[in-house]
C-alpha cells in the first residue's frame, strides 16, 4: 500500500501526454537538425553499415535489413521501417537517393512496393559519406533499447544531409516540411558560410536561390523563398513543367512532362479526367498517361477551335498541375525542435563537421603516435640487432623476454611486444627503409593533425576539401527552374462554355438537375421524375452560358453555372443538394430558385416566419470561390423556429403581408433597406403573440386570395387594404371564431390571363395562355382545382367560402398550376 499515489487525473494525464510529445518529437517524426535524418532512418544506414550491405557489396533481402534494424535498434513495426527504407530509395521523393533497391520500390502513381521479401537493397555510394569515420569516436553513442549494444545518435554526415534531401512528419504539435535542393548548390553555400560566419542570405541566396526537386518542375515565388530562408515558413507555387502541341486537324493537345513535387501523377490524370466528364471545363477531348521507361508525360488532347491556354490556366488554378508548397522548416537542435532558416541550418551543420573533424584527428593522430612509438622501436632494434637476439635467446619466455628488453635497453611494454612478434623476414635492408620512411610519412601525419586540431583555420580548409570532394564525385544539373515571379492565372471561362439549350429543374426538397431538349421533349411536362411528396419549384428552358441561383428557407444561398449541372433524364429524379453541399440539412427546403444571365444591380426581397424582412443586391452573392461545396447566407435567422419563407426579385411596388391568423399588411418595398447577407434585416409586421407570417408577395395584380387551413377560400380586391408603413399591425382579412377559427394556409395575388408569366412551371412563356388554377389536396387525399381569376370578390372581414361540402378539416398542401 506504500505505493499507492493520489493524484488528480489532470495531472497523470498531463504528465503521460508530455513524456509521449517528447519522445515522438525527439525519437520519431522530426530530423536532426545536423545530419537531416530521423531516428528509423539513422537506424537504418547504421545497421546496413554495420553489416557490411554497402554500395560495393552485393543486394541482400530488403527483410533480412528489417529485421535486423528492427531486432537491434528500432522496437517497432517492420512496415514502418520498410516504409522508411522504401522512401530512401525512391528517386522522385529525394534528391540523392541514400538506399539503391532492386525491385518494385512504388511508383509516382502511389503503387506500393513489393513486400520486403521480394525486394533487395543496399547503401548508396552517397549514404556512405554520411556514415564516413563514424567508427573514429566521432559521434555520440547511446545504448539501445535493451542495453545490448551502442548505436550513434548523429552521423558524422560528410554533406548537408537535411537540406540536400529535405524531410517531412508530423508529431505532438509540430510539423516539418523542408524541400530536398541541389546538392552542389548546397555545398556551395556551406563553403560560402564557412568561409565568411556572418554572410547574410541574400548572399547565400546567390549560391543557393531556392529547392530544387526530383521531380523538376518550375517554382515561382523568390520573394517567398526568400522569407522560407529567413523564418522557416513561406509558400511558393510549384507549377508542372507543359507544352501545347499543334496536332492535324487545327487540334491542339497540352503536354506536360514534369509535375510539382510529391503530387500522385495517377491522381491528378484522374482529375483532369473527372474535369473532361463532368464537363467542368469545355474543350477537352481526352486526357493520356503516355509516361513510360524514357520519362513522364501526360497527354491533354483539346477538342478543334478549343482556348489551350485557358484550360490550362484552368487545370493549373483546380488541379495538381500547379500547387503551392508550404516551407515549415522544423528540425531537432539540441534536443528541442526549433523552425529555422537557410542561415541556423547551415551553421549547425559547421558546428558539427567541426566537431567531427576535430574528434576524428584526435583519433587518427592517438593511433599515428602510437604506430610511431612502435616504428621507432623496431628501427632502434635494427642498429643492435645482434645484442637483441642474443637477449632473446637467453630469455626462458616470451613474458622473461619482454621483461629483458625493458629492462636492458629501456624499450616500452608496447615496443617490447612488437619485438618480440617481429618475423625475421622483416629484418632486411628493404624493411629498414621501408620503416623509415614510415617514421617520415607518421611524423608529417603527426603534425598536419596537431594543425587541424590547433588551428581553426587548417581545420575549417579540410571542411572545405571535403565538401568539395563530395561536390565533385555526386554533383547533377539543377531540375527545377526558378521564376521570380508567381504567375497570375486569368481564367475566362465565359469563352470556353459552349452555348447549349437545356432545360433545368428544382424541386423544394432539394433536387435539381439539367435536361437535354431531346429527352424533355420526348416526355410530358408532368413525367418529371420527382418524390411523390415533393413538388416543383422552377423547371425553365435555359442557356449552359448562364447561372442558376437556389434561395433555401434556412436563408442558405447555393449557387451552380448551369454548364456544371448534371445532365440527367427528364424521368429521373436528379441530384439532391446534399450530395455536394456539405452543410445542406435534411429538413431545408428551396424557396425560390431562377435562373439568371448575370449578377446585375437586380435586387430581391426575403421575408422570414418570424416577421424580418430585407432587401439584398444580386451584385453582393456574386460566386464565392467553395461554391462547389458550401453555401453561402443570405439572411440571417432570429432564432432555430425562424424560417424563410418568401424571396423574389423586385421593384419598387407594395409589398403584402399576411399572417398565419389573418392580418394583411401592404407598404412600399422602398421602406426596406439594402442589407447583406449576413443581417438579419429589420421588423416587417407586428405580430401578435402565437402568430407568424403566412404569405408575402409584391402586389403584382389587382386582387388576392386566401386559403385557410379548413379549406375555405376567398378573392379580396388589393384596394380594400390601403399603404400603409412597415411594422404596424396591419387589417383583418378574417373573421376570429371562437370554435374551429380560421388560419391562413396560402395567400398570394390572382393573375388574369394574358398577363406576363410569373408561373415557373409553365418554362415560362411570353405571356399566359390559361388562367391560374389552385390545386388543393385535402387530408383525405382529395385533389380540387379552382380556378382563381372566376372566384368572386368577398369583403375583407369575410372567411370566404368552402371550396366544396365535402372537404376535409384540413387542407394538406395547395400549389398554384
Amino acid at each position: 500500500m506504500s505505493n499507492v499515489q493520489n493524484m488528480s487525473l489532470e495531472d497523470i494525464m498531463g504528465e503521460r501526454f508530455g513524456r509521449y510529445s517528447k519522445y515522438i518529437i525527439q525519437e520519431r517524426a522530426l530530423p536532426d537538425i545536423r545530419d537531416g535524418l530521423k531516428p528509423v532512418q539513422r537506424r537504418i544506414l547504421y545497421s546496413m553499415n554495420k553489416d557490411g550491405n554497402t554500395h560495393d557489396k552485393g543486394f541482400r533481402k530488403s527483410a533480412k535489413s528489417v529485421g535486423n534494424v528492427m531486432g537491434n535498434f528500432h522496437p517497432h513495426g517492420d512496415s514502418s521501417i520498410y516504409d522508411a527504407m522504401v522512401r530512401m530509395s525512391q528517386d522522385w521523393k529525394n534528391g540523392e537517393r541514400l538506399i539503391e533497391m532492386h525491385g518494385n520500390n512504388g511508383s509516382m502513381d502511389g503503387d506500393p512496393p513489393a513486400a520486403m521479401r521480394y525486394t533487395e537493397a543496399r547503401l548508396s555510394e552517397i549514404a556512405g559519406f554520411l556514415l564516413q569515420d563514424i567508427d573514429k569516436k566521432t559521434v555520440p553513442w547511446a545504448w539501445n533499447f535493451d542495453d545490448t549494444e551502442k548505436e550513434p545518435t548523429v552521423l558524422p554526415a560528410a554533406f548537408p544531409n537535411l537540406l540536400v534531401n529535405g524531410a517531412t512528419g508530423i508529431s505532438a504539435g509540430y510539423a516539418t516540411d523542408i524541400p530536398p535542393h541541389n546538392l552542389a548548390e548546397v555545398i556551395n553555400a556551406a563553403i560560402y558560410m564557412i568561409d565568411h560566419p556572418k554572410a547574410k542570405l541574400d548572399k547565400l541566396m546567390e549560391f543557393l536561390p531556392g529547392p530544387d526537386f526530383p521531380t523538376g518542375a518550375i517554382i515561382q515565388g523568390k520573394d517567398e523563398i526568400r522569407k522560407a530562408y529567413e523564418t522557416g515558413k513561406g509558400r511558393i507555387v510549384v507549377r508542372s513543367k507543359t507544352d501545347i502541341e499543334n496536332l492535324r486537324g487545327g487540334r491542339q493537345q497540352i503536354i506536360a512532362t514534369e509535375i510539382p513535387y510529391e503530387v500522385n501523377k495517377a491522381f491528378l490524370v484522374k482529375r483532369i479526367d473527372d474535369i473532361r466528364l463532368n464537363n467542368k471545363v469545355p474543350g477537352i477531348a481526352e486526357v493520356r498517361d503516355e509516361s513510360d521507361r524514357d520519362g513522364l508525360r501526360i497527354a491533354i488532347e483539346l477538342k478543334k477551335e478549343a482556348d489551350a491556354q485557358t484550360i490550362l490556366n484552368y487545370l493549373f488554378k483546380y488541379t495538381d498541375l500547379q500547387v503551392n508548397y508550404n516551407f515549415n522548416m522544423v528540425a531537432i537542435d539540441h534536443y528541442t525542435p526549433r523552425q529555422v532558416g537557410l542561415i541556423p541550418m547551415l551553421s549547425s551543420y559547421i558546428v558539427h563537421r567541426k566537431s567531427i573533424i576535430v574528434a576524428r584527428s584526435k583519433f587518427d593522430k592517438e593511433k599515428a603516435e602510437k604506430r610511431l612509438h612502435i616504428v621507432e622501436g623496431l628501427i632502434r632494434v635494427i642498429s643492435i640487432l645482434d645484442d637483441i637476439i642474443a637477449l632473446i635467446r637467453a630469455s626462458e619466455n616470451k613474458a622473461d623476454a619482454k621483461e629483458n628488453l625493458k629492462v636492458s635497453y629501456d624499450f616500452s611494454e608496447e615496443q617490447a611486444e612488437a619485438i618480440v612478434n617481429l618475423q625475421l623476414y622483416r629484418l632486411t635492408n628493404t624493411d629498414i627503409v621501408t620503416l623509415e620512411n614510415e617514421e617520415a610519412e607518421l611524423r608529417e601525419r603527426i603534425t598536419t593533425l596537431k594543425a587541424i586540431i590547433a588551428d581553426e583555420a587548417t581545420l575549417y580548409r579540410v571542411m572545405k576539401s571535403e565538401l568539395r570532394e563530395v561536390k565533385k564525385k555526386f554533383a547533377k544539373p539543377r531540375l527545377t527552374e526558378l521564376q521570380a515571379e508567381t504567375q497570375a492565372l486569368e481564367i475566362d471561362l465565359a469563352s470556353l462554355i459552349v452555348e447549349e439549350e437545356t432545360f433545368v429543374s428544382v424541386t423544394r426538397s432539394g433536387y435539381l438537375k439539367r435536361t437535354s431538349p431531346r429527352s424533355f421533349k420526348s416526355s410530358h411536362l408532368d413525367e418529371m421524375g420527382k418524390r411523390d411528396d415533393d413538388s416543383v419549384s422552377l423547371v425553365q428552358k435555359a442557356k449552359t452560358t448562364q447561372h442558376l441561383l437556389i434561395f433555401t428557407n434556412f436563408g442558405n444561398l447555393i449557387y451552380r453555372p448551369v454548364h456544371e449541372l448534371t445532365d440527367i433524364r427528364w424521368k429521373e429524379i436528379g441530384e439532391h443538394l446534399s450530395q455536394t453541399i456539405t452543410n445542406f440539412a435534411s429538413d431545408e427546403q428551396v424557396v425560390y430558385a431562377e435562373i439568371i444571365d448575370d449578377f446585375d444591380a437586380a435586387t430581391y426581397f426575403a421575408v422570414t416566419k418570424l416577421g424580418q424582412i430585407k432587401r439584398l443586391e444580386r451584385q453582393a452573392i456574386s460566386p464565392w470561390r467553395t461554391y462547389r461545396s458550401k453555401s453561402s447566407q443570405f439572411a440571417k435567422l432570429r432564432n432555430k423556429d425562424d424560417r424563410v419563407i418568401a424571396v423574389a426579385p423586385i421593384a419598387l411596388d407594395d409589398i403584402m403581408l399576411i399572417t398565419r391568423k389573418g392580418y394583411a399588411l401592404r407598404f412600399n418595398i422602398g421602406d426596406v433597406p439594402v442589407l447583406s447577407g449576413k443581417a438579419a434585416g429589420v421588423k416587417a409586421i407586428n405580430l401578435k403573440e402565437d402568430d407568424s407570417l403566412a404569405s408575402a408577395f409584391i402586389l403584382s395584380a389587382e386582387s388576392i386570395f386566401l386559403l385557410t387551413q379548413r379549406g375555405s377560400l376567398k378573392r379580396m380586391a388589393v384596394s380594400l387594404i390601403p399603404s400603409t408603413s412597415r411594422a404596424n399591425r396591419g387589417l383583418q382579412v378574417l373573421r376570429e371564431l371562437k370554435a374551429k377559427p380560421h388560419r391562413v394556409f396560402l395567400a398570394g395575388p390572382i393573375h388574369s390571363a394574358g398577363d406576363p408569366s410569373l408561373d415557373l412551371f409553365s418554362v415560362q412563356p411570353e405571356k399566359r395562355e390559361e388562367p391560374e388554377k389552385l390545386e388543393i389536396i385535402s387530408k383525405s387525399g382529395k385533389t380540387y382545382d379552382v380556378i382563381l381569376e372566376d372566384l368572386p370578390f368577398s369583403e375583407r372581414s369575410s372567411n370566404g367560402s368552402f371550396i366544396s361540402d365535402t372537404i376535409s378539416d384540413e387542407v394538406l398542401s395547395a400549389e398554384i398550376k
